[in-house]
């Protein structure tokens, strides 16, 4: 289904439930009082991989709102979703200048995401939904809805791509993590669902992500899904090539970051 988003256009959300009031990570807000992640070095490789004027992603877990914020200053659409409403109310980051694109939901039970047109609405499909570091905080009894709700949002020819933690978190005695399993397990358990991994954008991807070891996210691997991985992009040359995979291996690592230390001040 083609989509078309105008000034007049307006995206809601209709949920079964606004909040995740259940999660740990309401209860006891730790990653979304204070992530806002990014990482331009993925969205280029996105560009490339998805050559049409714009692409449409949905961020699951948006926290701060930076990685959706990044898309739509480069002129793409994207939509955040948060479980926790700790952002929203005090308007932390990005929820203070695009409010009109991330929201609060509870992905675990039913939610559509709406284009709305005038008096025309129909749900959003996407060519990408991500989800960095979100899926060892779902309870395992809930991740087929969750996948549920991605694939009915995801284009055929769409791809899901996420980082997921094997390790524990507790913090002041609070279980944050829900699922901690293996990548084995996790790429078993979505293939059950109909939900293929495609270890070949692994390698285009290059440990480019805007979650993962290299970036706050230590121990973390990646999946990338596919609902049928013959209909998905095929991976370009361009992002394949020995310049850039050398600068994928200096972008994020223990020399650039501690040049830029030196050099800048900061990480």
């Amino acid at each position: 289904m083609s989509q078309k988003f105008s000034s007049n256009a307006k995206i809601t959300i209709k949920a079964e439930r606004e909040v995740a009031y259940e999660s740990p990570d309401h209860l006891m807000p730790w990653g979304t009082r204070t992530d806002n992640s990014r990482n331009l070095r993925f969205n280029h490789k996105l560009y490339w991989l998805f050559p049409h004027d714009h692409i449409a992603l949905l961020d699951l877990g948006c926290s701060g709102g930076g990685f959706v914020k990044s898309l739509l200053d480069d002129g793409h659409l994207a939509v955040g979703l948060e479980g926790s409403d700790f952002s929203k109310k005090r308007r932390r980051a990005e929820w203070a200048t695009i409010p009109d694109f991330l929201f609060t939901c509870d992905v675990t039970r039913n939610f559509d995401v709406l284009l709305q047109n005038g008096s025309k609405s129909e749900r959003m499909q996407f060519d990408v939904v991500t989800a960095w570091e979100v899926m060892e905080h779902i309870k395992t009894a809930d991740l087929r809805k969750l996948a549920e709700n991605v694939k009915k949002h995801l284009k055929p020819s769409g791809l899901w791509i996420m980082s997921v933690s094997p390790n524990e978190e507790v913090i002041n005695g609070v279980a944050l993590h829900q699922t901690v399993q293996s990548r084995e397990w996790w790429i078993d358990m979505f293939a059950k669902l109909g939900l293929t991994h495609v270890e070949e954008f692994n390698h285009y991807f290059n440990t480019q992500y805007v979650r993962g070891p290299k970036y706050e996210g230590p121990g973390s691997f990646h999946l990338i899904l596919s609902t049928n991985p013959s209909k998905a992009p095929k991976i370009p040359a361009r992002g394949l090539s020995v310049s850039s995979r050398l600068y994928d291996w200096w972008l994020g690592s223990r020399m650039q970051k501690t040049l830029r230390r030196l050099v800048v001040g900061e990480l």
